[in-house]
């Protein structure tokens, strides 16, 4: 065992001894030493219940004939932190959770890990741990919120957004707006959409390293603490049979999670997270691949903000399986890939039918024949942004419009809830990027303000920062390179002609050569927005979002 390096011989006399300090048995020390890392806090409402999942992985562990032993990870509420200084702080802490992770991980020895995660960042730090640290590792969310309702239709968080730009409008009354901030989030767990907490928790699953449900059964549902008993089990069987992370997270499970991705519709941060946690497998996941996947992968599911269905009803509908096995007819996935139950894929999804056809389209019936999310490219994003094709409407498909510009979120937020935008505009964010940020703040609030002062079918908005999975709409993000580097996005100036192509996968601005050549020859960098602590030094390191912002010292970009 791992954990006999700090458990048996004279030598280790001394740790022995701080084990009886934990009031461990001489036979707990002869058996595996399993590390549990619950993501639990009393902030984020996706981890309020992660308490209770703790507990059960842990019996189930002990029941299974290991040593449960609980330490942290830190979450951010990503809903909490949007829209001021606080996002900068979002998309930086899955590097210091994946740090973390390891740092106790290794210190202590474990011999296999639980990782419970549930929200934004929390889910793919924990994979990055996982693939870094290589020992055996299951993973089991605290799950989905259900939906809220209101005046007979189901709401999430992104109708909340949106309703403060349709107060804005004057097509909402104060009352209303606190009508829905009282029902829109009814329950503890991730928000009910597909935003990215969701995306990523059902990603894990198709990845291999969760449970059949871990991305869908409700947080308030008891199956929930089912599930996490069976993990804490079933750790202890990865652990026997030494299958380990990298065995599962192969190549050919990243490009199968690329392509559920595209059937379900997920949210765009899933192409930072994928390239992040592949880099830490040893896989060299492009961005670009995305395109070619998306070209055969129809859409299938519609759930919000994309359309009117939930995690909820995707559960009832048979669950990520249920997707997956829909695309083995057309043989889009990858089978023979190992996962946590000690089967491959193939073995998992036999058998798992679509049961309800209004939530997972049929293959024969999808929503587009190509997939939820596209990467464009053009002489504005010359190496790449991305866009939730899925969540788009038909009118914004292609579109040409005068560049508004903003060099921050505030200044943009202000033009649009002031009514300064127009029909046909194309915002410009810039100066958001992993660097310039520094963080790549989502940008959640603009695009709720769009869509809620009714300009949702007429706008674009462009950036360098990153979207929430709560957006919806021409919303292209991830302009790589970014300004802070002196991207193109960096040259662009007010009233350019922005020329977007999504179904050609196209993103321009309609300036010359030359003189983007002259402008670039002018162009200044920026003095950084922070000079001090963990942003500073964030921000020195981080790779652009093409790459999945990972972290990389000096000597090796």
């Amino acid at each position: 065992m791992r954990s006999d390096t700090v458990k048996k011989g004279v030598q280790q006399a001394p740790h022995r001894s701080l084990f009886n300090a934990l009031g461990l048995t001489e036979e707990e020390m002869k058996r595996p030493l399993v590390g549990i890392v619950n993501s639990y806090n009393e902030i984020v409402p996706g981890h309020m219940n992660l308490d209770k999942i703790t507990e059960a992985v842990k019996m189930g562990v002990a029941m299974a004939g290991g040593v449960p032993r609980e330490f942290p990870a830190i979450a951010v509420c990503d809903g909490i932190a949007m829209g001021h200084t606080g996002m900068k702080y979002s998309l930086v802490t899955r590097d210091l959770i994946a740090d973390s992770t390891e740092c106790m991980a290794m210190a202590h020895q474990f011999d296999a890990l639980v990782m419970i995660p549930n929200c934004d960042k929390n889910v793919p730090g924990l994979l990055m741990a996982a693939a870094r640290l290589n020992i055996p590792t299951i993973f089991v969310s605290g799950g989905p919120m259900l939906a809220g309702h209101l005046k007979g239709r189901k709401r999430s968080l992104s109708s909340m957004f949106e309703a403060v730009g349709e107060y804005t409008a004057g097509k909402m009354s104060e009352e209303e707006v606190t009508e829905y901030e009282n029902k829109v989030c009814p329950t503890c767990g991730s928000c009910s959409g597909m935003y990215t907490a969701n995306s990523m928790n059902c990603l894990t699953e198709v990845l291999g390293m969760g449970l059949k449900g871990n991305g869908t059964i409700p947080a308030v549902y008891s199956e929930r603490i089912r599930l996490a008993k069976m993990a804490g089990m079933q750790v202890m069987e990865l652990w026997r049979k030494n299958i380990r992370p990298r065995d599962i997270m192969t190549e050919k499970a990243f490009l199968n999670a690329l392509t559920v991705d595209m059937a379900l519709g997920c949210s765009t941060n899933s192409m930072l997270h994928l390239p992040a946690i592949a880099h830490e497998a040893g896989v060299e996941l492009n961005v670009d691949i995305a395109n070619e996947i998306s070209a055969r992968t129809p859409n299938l599911c519609h759930l919000a903000p994309a359309g009117p269905t939930y995690m909820e009803d995707l559960n009832e509908a048979g669950g990520v399986y249920a997707v997956m096995n829909e695309l083995t007819k057309k043989d889009l996935l990858n089978l023979d890939c190992m996962t946590v139950t000690g089967k491959t894929v193939g073995e998992n999804i036999e058998g798992c039918v679509n049961r309800n056809p209004e939530v997972i389209r049929p293959l024969e019936n999808p929503y587009s024949e190509t997939g939820g999310l596209a990467i464009l490219k053009g002489n504005l994003a010359p190496d790449s942004g991305v866009v939730k094709r899925s969540a788009v409407v038909p009118e914004m498909m292609v579109h040409e419009g005068p560049a508004r510009v903003f060099d921050c979120e505030e200044d943009a937020i202000a033009a649009i809830l002031g009514g300064k935008i127009n029909p046909g505009d194309v915002v410009v964010i810039r100066y958001e990027g992993p660097k310039g940020g520094p963080g790549m703040r989502e940008m959640l609030n603009p695009t709720s303000a769009i869509a809620g002062m009714g300009l949702g079918s007429s706008v674009a908005l462009i950036t360098d920062g990153r979207f929430s999975g709560a957006s919806r709409g021409a919303s292209i993000g991830h302009i790589s390179p970014e300004a802070a580097v002196g991207g193109p996005i960096a040259l662009v100036e007010e009233g350019d002609i922005i020329q977007i192509n999504i179904p050609e996968c196209t993103l321009n601005l309609a300036v010359s050569d030359e003189e983007l050549a002259a402008r670039k020859a002018k162009w200044q960098p920026r003095q950084p927005k922070i000079t001090d602590g963990y942003l500073a030094r964030y921000a020195s390191l981080v790779t652009s979002g093409n790459r999945g912002a990972v972290l990389e010292l000096p000597h090796q970009n």
